[in-house]
């Protein structure tokens, strides 16, 4: 049995993760550049955790600047089977009111300015995207939401938008019409890589606005939105102790077969791969290479 291991990514307001106990942080180098910053690697109740600040400490990186595929090529070499994005989102929905929480389970991806796959040209590969997230993972931050009394719905879908200014008008009631939840900058293309790299993932997004569709609120702005983050991250510190907790330490085979995505994902056969890009995918792909 594999042992479990939680990663820990924190979106806008989370730089440090507090709970986590014997901390020692460490620079991960990649082939495909350096993560956002050093990750910072501790324990709660006994369970090995790895954190990384998605923007870098001091909020140093826009959505566009983060090297995504670093980050979770990072949190692969740290050994972590699970992964949790920490993320601060706009809310399409009426009942979505900012400091409520929702556990994702789709995405529409409209961003264009970021590489989004580990393979390419020399090795080709088409992993499973249909269900994007873990549903043991989401299990798990839905039993700890109720333990710790944090409003939280389960499902919805996050529309992944460029950035980093916020929607027009006519977007915010375009996505709306599309039947999209929330809003965010930062989960696409970090889900789909952290399925090209077999590590269950599930995300956690934090309402910190009604974007700029809702008649009878102010239009999303930054002040109202580090407000409600401030608030935000408190709870979310102990949604991921709660998760800690009651998280067992061998890693349970996920029923969607995201720990073995590239099982049948590689195209190219091994004779026309080009031992580059295979030197840069050891991490990633090496159980499979």
């Amino acid at each position: 049995m594999t042992k479990s291991v939680l990663g820990i990514i924190g979106g806008s307001g989370i730089y440090d993760l507090p709970g986590l106990e014997n901390v020692r942080t460490r620079r991960i180098h990649t082939p495909w550049g350096e993560p956002s910053d050093e990750l910072g690697f501790g324990e709660i109740a006994g369970l090995p955790l790895v954190f990384l600040p998605r923007h870098g400490r001091g909020h140093r990186l826009g959505p566009s600047q983060i090297n995504y595929r670093a980050n979770i090529d990072a949190m692969k070499r740290a050994g972590v089977t699970d992964l949790i994005s920490v993320s601060a989102c706009g809310s399409f929905r009426e009942e979505l009111a900012p400091g409520s929480f929702v556990l994702v389970d789709q995405f529409i991806d409209r961003t264009f300015a970021r590489e989004k796959s580990f393979f390419g040209a020399g090795c080709v590969a088409h992993v499973a995207f249909a269900d994007p997230v873990s549903p043991l993972l989401v299990d798990k931050l839905e039993a700890a939401a109720k333990q710790e009394d944090i409003p939280c719905r389960r499902g919805g879908t996050y529309l992944a938008m460029e950035g980093p200014q916020f929607s027009s008008r006519a977007e915010s009631h375009l996505y709306r019409a599309w039947g999209c939840d929330v809003i965010g900058m930062t989960n696409m293309p970090e889900a789909k890589l952290a399925r090209e790299a077999e590590i269950c993932y599930a995300t956690v997004a934090m309402v910190t606005d009604y974007d700029c569709w809702h008649d009878s609120h102010e239009d999303v702005v930054i002040d109202d939105i580090l407000r409600v983050l401030r608030e935000n991250v408190a709870k979310a510190a102990r949604l991921i102790a709660a998760v800690a907790r009651d998280f067992p330490k061998e890693h349970e085979p996920c029923p969607l077969g995201s720990d073995r995505a590239l099982d049948a994902a590689i195209i190219t056969p091994p004779e026309a791969r080009d031992p580059e890009l295979l030197r840069k995918l050891d991490a990633v792909a090496g159980r499979v290479l």
